[in-house]
């Protein structure tokens, strides 16, 4: 795969001479960039560019964040956005994109031609879930599984996978649980929100985005559970070509 690495934060999976959109991938909480690189393959027409953020994959020695306001200002800091793009956020990468493109909007800085959102409730919504960063390990690791699946089994068998798994995610969980929406004007870009059918993200709490856009929402429900674009991957990047080829995306 070919891979440009400017400087740290984001990793271009192929180079596209004239693509049609650039799409920055946010990754979920404890995720790295990896698998969301390897749709490049399946969407033709668009230059995918994975957001890496610190204390995981190529930045596995960096410490992460666990404040996000910290984060958007370092990521904005030392990165720019190619126009045009979009922003695509799984999880707790919805989020981030989402504050992130709040944030070039205060900048007066290009903003991206489309939000993709996925898996995570409207940000302005109370949690539902009580905090969880603050548990040991082990008993981290078990509630992250409880909640979402998606934890290796490996890594509940094996203390030190589960030390360096477990300090990911408790770094993204604090980022999370310790997060407080800010009101603000909607955002003037088009919102797709996605989820699986399966997942505990209730249909009512992911078309309560509509709230954070002047545009109209789309809104496109998967078989599968939170990670949905992992078991039935190729619906939803077909959802993605057919939202880009859409006049005026």
């Amino acid at each position: 795969m070919d891979t440009l690495h400017t400087p740290r934060w984001l990793v271009r999976a192929i180079a596209r001479p004239t693509p049609a959109v650039r799409l920055y991938c946010f990754p979920h909480g404890g995720g790295s960039i990896a698998e969301y690189v390897r749709w490049a393959a399946d969407l033709p027409g668009v230059e995918l560019w994975g957001v890496q953020l610190p204390g995981r994959g190529s930045r596995l020695r960096e410490r992460p964040f666990t404040r996000m306001e910290p984060l958007v200002r370092a990521l904005l800091a030392e990165n720019t956005f190619a126009a045009p793009f979009a922003f695509f956020g799984h999880s707790m990468g919805s989020l981030v994109a989402y504050e992130v493109a709040r944030a070039l909007r205060d900048a007066g800085l290009p903003l991206p031609e489309r939000l993709f959102v996925s898996a995570y409730p409207a940000p302005h919504l109370p949690r539902r879930e009580p905090a969880v960063h603050h548990l040991p390990d082990a008993e981290l690791l078990a509630e992250v599984e409880r909640r979402h699946g998606g934890v290796p089994a490996e890594a509940l068998a094996d203390p030190e996978l589960t030390r360096m798994i477990a300090a990911c995610l408790r770094a993204d969980y604090e980022l999370v649980d310790s997060y407080e929406h800010r009101p603000a004007p909607a955002l003037p870009v088009p919102l797709t929100v996605l989820g699986g059918r399966e997942d505990h993200v209730t249909e009512e709490e992911l078309t309560a985005w509509a709230e954070h856009s002047t545009r109209p929402l789309a809104s496109r429900r998967f078989a599968g559970g939170h990670f949905y674009h992992r078991e039935h991957r190729r619906p939803l990047l077909r959802t993605i070509n057919a939202t880009f080829r859409q006049p005026g995306v």
